[in-house]
């Protein structure tokens, strides 16, 4: 019995996270709420048919990265293996959902809602250039793809009817959101690893960096002031929060979901007033 339980053990290696979903799912826990601030954010303040499918292009654009970028690390390396064929196939679907989707909204909206998209794809490029080298967990590429994910808000709104400054303000709130949010908690994450090498400094500058933004998006429309305030309030809090002993990762990233959603609303609750 005890010579069978061993050969089982051997045969049966620790389980692993399923290949299918390696390939095909993104691993980001906090890009789900990344992604779902700015189509929620859209949708609350100029909500439309046209509007839905571009929400859900974002979330099939987010989904595709995954698969896309295992075939671009596997070709930066000269490369092709099983996974590599599997991510190709899934890529490929996904992508063609995502042509679906976007032609169902020019066809209702016409072309004005891809001139947000169009500006955020250099920072999209530079993320997938950080992806294909095995660097996509650095800052820079964090910063680009959060930033740029952000503009889904813009795209929403201009697709529903909403003006092109309210448009920018709202990527601008959710960009400064985002700019604050990313060194924060890579500092706290840091810091629960690294008590006594993390430094503040990354996450400081950061929250300095949102507040002016959040004040930039008040300034060009003035129906986003409700949801600067909250920004500025929420940067002030993370400066005292980077300085105090850091909470578990998952109640951290639980914590930026409910303040993220938090923003969505106190912002669209503005622009509705």
């Amino acid at each position: 019995m005890g010579v069978i339980t061993r050969r089982t053990e051997v045969a049966m290696p620790p389980r692993a996270r399923a290949s299918w979903r390696a390939v095909a799912l993104p691993d980001e826990h906090g890009g789900w709420g990344l992604t779902a601030e700015p189509a929620l954010l859209g949708l609350l303040v100029a909500p439309s048919w046209a509007g839905l499918a571009i929400a859900i292009g974002a979330f099939l654009a987010f989904v595709v990265r995954t698969p896309l970028k295992l075939v671009l690390v596997d070709r930066w390396r000269h490369r092709w293996l099983e996974r590599t064929r599997f991510a190709v196939l899934v890529a490929t679907g996904e992508l063609v959902l995502l042509v679906a989707v976007a032609v169902a909204a020019i066809s209702s909206a016409g072309w004005d809602w891809l001139a947000p998209i169009a500006l955020a794809t250099p920072l999209v490029a530079v993320e997938l250039s950080f992806d294909m080298r095995s660097r996509g967990r650095r800052l820079v590429p964090e910063l680009c793809g959060a930033v740029g994910i952000a503009a889904v808000a813009a795209s929403v709104a201009l697709a529903g009817g909403a003006t092109t400054s309210l448009a920018a303000a709202l990527w601008l709130v959710l960009a400064s959101r985002a700019v604050a949010a990313v060194p924060f908690v890579r500092v706290q994450i840091r810091r629960l690893r690294h008590p006594s090498a993390a430094s503040t400094t990354t996450s400081d500058v950061a929250q300095v960096v949102g507040i002016a933004a959040a004040a930039a998006a008040a300034i060009i429309d003035h129906s986003v002031l409700a949801g600067s305030v909250g920004l500025t309030a929420l940067a002030v809090a993370q400066l005292v929060w980077v300085r105090r002993p850091p909470i578990p990762a998952k109640a951290l990233g639980v914590r930026q979901l409910v303040l993220g959603l938090a923003v969505v609303g106190l912002t669209a609750a503005g622009v509705w007033m």
